[in-house]
């Protein structure tokens, strides 16, 4: 999709590889062909605008980004299937689209004051709702560059079936490294190897014309992002894993918590959160927690969503709720990959529980669900996975069919802020209208590199009213401006 009338192309071009691949041919594996049917992923950063004149800048982006192709190769290729159905990404340096697009009209402060994530952002990203099957006949990757009077956004919209988000901050950082001439010594080189478990003889058969998205790109939504302090996040973590909770000492932890608050947000959002506690603590239930199994910060902040986003829906008790995690397999298989394995390797860990039992449960419970799937989800689960798929091939359902799941995305873990074209750090992450649906929640790091995370929610307008209004959860969130 080119830019609309908030900006306009200046420019349009193909980029090649610096030097020749020397791949051919990379076989999609059983992490990869299901991601066929998804939109390109759509990620990018805001930056300053640099003090270099904006010719210099596009040619000095070109120029980086064809050598860093030349160590990414599979960017630079297409899809093919061969005469047996099985897919492969040909090596052959077809190039990458490249755009140049201003909108100068607008400043920093016009994306980022706003509450809701500006719908703008949407326009700084090409490709808009490219399935990655169509990777057979256009590029792989797109890179835009987005002029504003004051800064500049750098978005990559890239075929997910051939990168997952690993993959793709691996090669989004080391295009800034190339960029700002640090690139020697880069040791974060990709490994192309495809000789795990994941590369499979199964074939998966699709319609002619290629899969579609699996879920309605048009329904309305609203999105937003929260901000999780780390002394937030802290507190968060430790009442989930505080030891032998009884009632009395959980609600006075949770008001100490609120009472912090008060110097720092507001009187009113501990006094809600207080009376919301005590009207909806369980008294039939002691908190007790099992001293043997620590939950996770990130394990925590799940449950957190889960609970306050069950409660915005409003189901009936039997509805049976699902929060789906994207775990990364590299270390768990046997023998392990490469952390900079290149290709898809997540698998997605469903966790079922009523809505009544998400909400009569404490937080506790619902974090302890979470945690035993991820726990569990090791080398011989992840061959089950792989088993199961190849019984029946398959493209991922994406999306959410029945209203009542939550799908996280993305990782707090992934270098996002790690980008320094060379004129300093990114100040936000955003991404486009890629994968958007009700219940798909990205997690980023948070900007200063404190241990802060950054939940992209992305919900229904009437669900999100109710997450912001939900005490629980606002009493941890801090807006993201």
């Amino acid at each position: 999709m080119l830019p609309s009338v908030a900006t306009t192309l200046v420019s349009k071009s193909t980029i090649f590889p610096h030097q020749k691949s020397t791949l051919a041919y990379l076989k999609l594996s059983v992490s990869d062909l299901p991601m066929l049917s998804c939109h390109y992923i759509q990620k990018g950063c805001l930056f300053t605008k640099p003090s270099i004149p904006t010719h210099t800048l596009i040619q000095l982006l070109k120029s980086s980004l064809s050598h860093t192709l030349s160590l990414f190769p599979p960017l630079a290729g297409r899809l093919t299937t061969d005469s047996n159905g099985y897919i492969y990404i040909t090596c052959n340096d077809a190039g990458v689209d490249f755009l140049h697009v201003n909108a100068t009209s607008y400043k920093i402060c016009d994306l980022l004051s706003t509450l809701d994530i500006s719908p703008l952002f949407k326009e700084f990203f090409t490709f808009d709702r490219m399935v990655s099957y169509n990777g057979h006949f256009s590029p792989i990757l797109a890179v835009q560059v987005t002029e504003l009077s004051d800064g500049v956004f750098i978005g990559c919209a890239v075929n997910h079936a051939v990168t997952d988000g690993t993959s793709f901050w691996n090669f989004f950082n080391t295009f800034a490294q190339v960029c700002r001439g640090a690139s020697k010594g880069m040791n974060k080189v990709p490994d192309f190897t495809r000789e795990s478990v994941l590369i499979s003889n199964a074939v998966l058969r699709l319609p002619e014309g290629g899969p579609k998205v699996t879920f309605d790109a048009d329904a309305p939504l609203r999105e937003r992002i929260f901000s999780f302090s780390r002394e937030s996040i802290q507190k968060l973590k430790a009442r989930v894993n505080c030891r032998k909770w009884t009632e009395d000492n959980g609600v006075e932890l949770i008001m100490k918590n609120s009472n912090d608050y008060q110097h720092k947000e507001s009187n009113k959002v501990a006094t809600i959160f207080e009376n919301w506690f005590l009207k909806n603590a369980d008294n039939s239930k002691p908190l007790i927690a099992d001293e043997t199994v620590e939950i996770s910060s990130f394990q925590s902040l799940c449950a957190l969503l889960w609970r306050a986003v069950t409660r915005a829906r409003k189901f009936q008790a039997s509805k049976t709720t699902t929060f789906r995690m994207a775990v990364n397999c590299r270390h768990r298989i046997e023998p392990k990959l490469e952390s900079y394995y290149f290709g898809n390797a997540i698998q997605s860990v469903p966790t079922y529980a009523s809505a009544g039992e998400v909400l009569s449960n404490d937080l506790r419970w619902c974090a302890e669900q979470l945690n035993k799937n991820v726990r569990a989800h090791d080398n011989s689960m992840v061959h089950k996975f792989v088993e199961d798929w190849e019984k029946n091939p398959r493209v991922f359902p994406l999306g959410n069919p029945d209203g009542a799941s939550i799908t996280m995305g993305s990782s707090p873990r992934f270098p996002m802020y790690d980008n320094d074209f060379g004129w300093g750090r990114p100040l936000a992450v955003r991404s486009g209208k890629a994968n958007k649906f009700d219940g798909k929640i990205s997690a980023f790091p948070g900007r200063d590199g404190s241990g802060t995370v950054d939940l992209e929610v992305v919900l229904s307008p009437e669900t999100m009213a109710g997450l912001e209004s939900d005490p629980e959860f606002m009493v941890y969130a801090t807006r993201q401006l």
